[in-house]
């Protein structure tokens, strides 16, 4: 059987767009050979839809564009991911579905049987589980139709399994000829391999062939990578479809599975920057926004979200800023400059020390006695971030954070200062990957893209004479896997103290994980490259005093 793999970017919500996608998708597939055409999950509507799905009209909705799809199409049947109303009085209002388009209308609908609500996934939130997976008749063959974490029983982010159903094993027991899985996976870093092993084992176990279809794209906080596969009976990955990038491909299945070379994966820090990249990308162009906007310090976070700012939306669309102040160091200002002329963008200076002078005079009377501290230091974060903001209004331009994981875990940031903006572009990148990401991206161009003076001085936030980051935290190596263990870990700090670090320095640096999770309830929305970022995926309570 030839399958057409439909590997696309919805949006969520845009159903007369994502329908228009999947239609041009089907014609270009069916004229190109295919016998069956497979789409991602839910995308009709895009996910996660989240409480889209408690609209009134929503359901009904994306069941008129479903109907609207199942209408176009002909001989070839379309397996559309997409949602449905749940007929009965109890339980969740709608079903995770694929709807089977055959000959102008929905033949078959089948059910997610899975719905995850670890990480990042909320999905008993919404939908009502399948008890048993779906198997289609059609062409002769018997064929296993599941839905993303249906293939994952077996997996679980933690020591316990999650799910006591295993919707594969009930197809195995019925006998199926091949397995699709519609999937709308959220990529992190080494997701892939996981990914890869499971349709492996899954298709050496049905002794049948396994087509996975992921969706590609950015839908707020979370990327999806694509990558869809066909694996052969004998548990050999036959296919890969492009990483990071839409796709459309007819594949032949059948006892050995046929099509183009499979795709050649790409060395960690290629995947980590293209997928900031279309995070970025899909996040601004999917909110309306052609031009961004990044407060350039000198600094080497600065200067990486630069320049994926300008690997996303090109050189044209993004305006540097520097602000110095009366502290700031000439070489942070030549830095700043270096890259905005390596980037080829427009860059503006805005100089910031009338404006904290002047705030400093506003408050002198109530500081009266008060001896300069912090409070003086950020409120040169919180001028620029004033300012910035102004030119976001002004030009119609998304204001990108530069914050790293690093530093977000700690608090090594000014709320309303250097935290202002519409999305954290490295938030989920630890200080130590930041560094190396930007050589990667020197060694990658042939020339220097980010100023080697960036790389190789002590990162400062230069909020007073002589600062380094060292002052107040741990170096970077040590701080980064102290905090692996404790935020992505789960660890306690006895069982970081076990694993070398110094009692004190775990003490400090947990307390400020802590104490600062007040400041990331506040924080722009970051792309989620790691399998726990700060987010959506993480849920600690802002007031809480248990120390562990």
């Amino acid at each position: 059987m030839r399958i057409g793999l439909a590997q696309l970017n919805p949006t969520v919500g845009d159903l007369a767009g994502n329908t228009a996608r999947l239609l041009a998708a089907y014609r270009e597939l069916v004229a190109a050979g295919a016998e069956l055409v497979v789409t991602p999950e839910l995308a009709v509507c895009g996910y996660p839809p989240r409480d889209l799905l408690l609209r009134t009209r929503f359901v009904q909705d994306v069941e008129n564009a479903t109907a609207e799809l199942a209408a176009a199409t002909g001989d070839v049947p379309l397996l559309v991911g997409t949602v449905v109303a749940n007929p009965s009085d109890t339980g969740r209002r709608a079903f995770n579905a694929a709807a089977f388009c055959h000959h102008g209308r929905i033949q078959q609908l089948a059910k997610k049987c899975l719905l995850p609500t670890y990480d990042v996934f909320d999905e008993d939130r919404y939908f009502e589980p399948a008890t048993a997976p779906t198997v289609i008749v059609h062409a002769g063959r018997r064929i296993g139709v599941t839905i993303c974490e249906d293939i994952w029983a077996n997996e679980s982010p933690g020591d316990q399994r999650l799910h006591k159903l295993d919707p594969v094993a009930q197809l195995k027991e019925q006998g199926i000829d091949l397995l699709l899985n519609l999937s709308a996976s959220p990529w992190y870093a080494g997701k892939n391999d996981l990914r890869e092993r499971i349709v492996s084992e899954l298709a050496r176990d049905l002794g049948a062939p396994v087509v996975y279809c992921n969706a590609i794209g950015g839908n707020d906080e979370l990327i999806f990578d694509g990558r869809s596969l066909v694996a052969a009976p004998d548990g050999t990955l036959a296919h890969r479809l492009p990483a990071f990038a839409e796709a459309r491909e007819v594949i032949s299945v059948g006892s050995q599975v046929s099509g183009p070379s499979p795709q050649v994966s790409s060395p960690p820090l290629a995947e980590i920057h293209a997928a900031l990249v279309l995070g970025l990308r899909d996040y601004a162009h999917k909110s309306g926004f052609k031009r961004a906007l990044v407060a350039l310090s000198g600094g080497i976070d600065s200067a990486l979200v630069a320049e994926l700012a300008v690997a996303a939306l090109g050189a044209e669309n993004v305006i540097g800023v520097s602000l110095p102040s009366a502290i700031s160091s000439e070489h942070s200002k030549d830095d700043a400059r270096d890259l905005a002329r390596n980037l080829g963008i427009r860059f503006e200076t805005i100089a910031i020390a009338d404006t904290v002078a002047s705030s400093e005079r506003a408050l002198a009377p109530l500081f009266a006695g008060r001896a300069p501290d912090v409070t003086e230091e950020n409120l040169q974060a919180r001028t620029r971030g004033v300012l910035m903001m102004a030119l976001s209004n002004k030009f119609g331009a998304l204001l990108l954070t530069t914050g790293n994981k690093s530093e977000v875990a700690v608090g090594y940031c000014t709320l309303y200062g250097d935290m202002c903006g519409g999305l954290a572009v490295i938030s989920d990148l630890f200080k130590t990957q930041v560094f190396a990401l930007c050589r990667w991206i020197n060694e990658s161009a042939g020339r220097e893209i980010i100023p080697r003076n960036t790389i190789e001085k002590p990162p400062s936030a230069e909020l007073r004479p002589g600062q380094v980051d060292q002052d107040s935290l741990p170096p970077y190596d040590v701080l980064d896997a102290l905090l692996a263990g404790y935020v992505e870990e789960h660890l306690s700090r006895a069982e970081l103290v076990a694993r070398g670090f110094p009692a004190e320095m775990v003490r400090d640096i947990c307390r400020k994980v802590d104490l600062n999770e007040y400041k990331r309830k506040q924080a722009a929305p970051g792309l989620k490259i790691t399998p726990l970022a700060f987010g959506v995926g993480r849920r600690i309570p802002i007031v809480q005093k248990y120390v562990g």
